[in-house]
């Protein structure tokens, strides 16, 4: 039998991670969002689960995909989206600006963290003999 090294864990960027969890928070938002939706009569139940499910599901896609360039994008473009509920529940108007200033936050401090952590090529080329 040969064996095999086991491979390497990749290693999550403090963007990737922060952002992930913003996004999974607003998932769960989301959920509470449905629900509240649905028991206000605002929507249609069809419409509120159908609507509720699809976002749910597109933020929790978003936070695995936020690993790519193209993922913290869409990220961007979910705040947004978050924040236009407020048509529906006048309330997600506020709510919703709140997790996206989380969103900038997180965005801000986790690329400082990552420029701290992992030193761009550069710099290392020129310290090196």
């Amino acid at each position: 039998m040969t064996s095999q090294a086991p491979r390497m864990r990749r290693v999550r960027t403090a963007t990737e991670s922060l952002l992930s969890i913003v996004l999974g928070l607003e998932a769960a938002l989301l959920f509470f969002v449905t629900v509240t939706a649905f028991g206000l009569r605002v929507l249609a139940p069809a419409v509120a689960f159908g609507g509720g499910a699809a976002l749910f599901i597109l933020f929790l896609v978003a936070a695995w995909l936020v690993r790519y360039p193209a993922g913290v994008w869409l990220g961007w473009l979910l705040q947004a989206v978050l924040i236009a509920t407020g048509v529906i529940l006048v309330l997600m108007y506020f709510i919703g600006a709140g997790f996206a200033a989380l969103w900038v936050y997180c965005f801000i401090t986790a690329r400082r963290l990552d420029r701290k952590n992992f030193p761009t090529t550069d710099k290392t080329a020129r310290e090196a003999p």
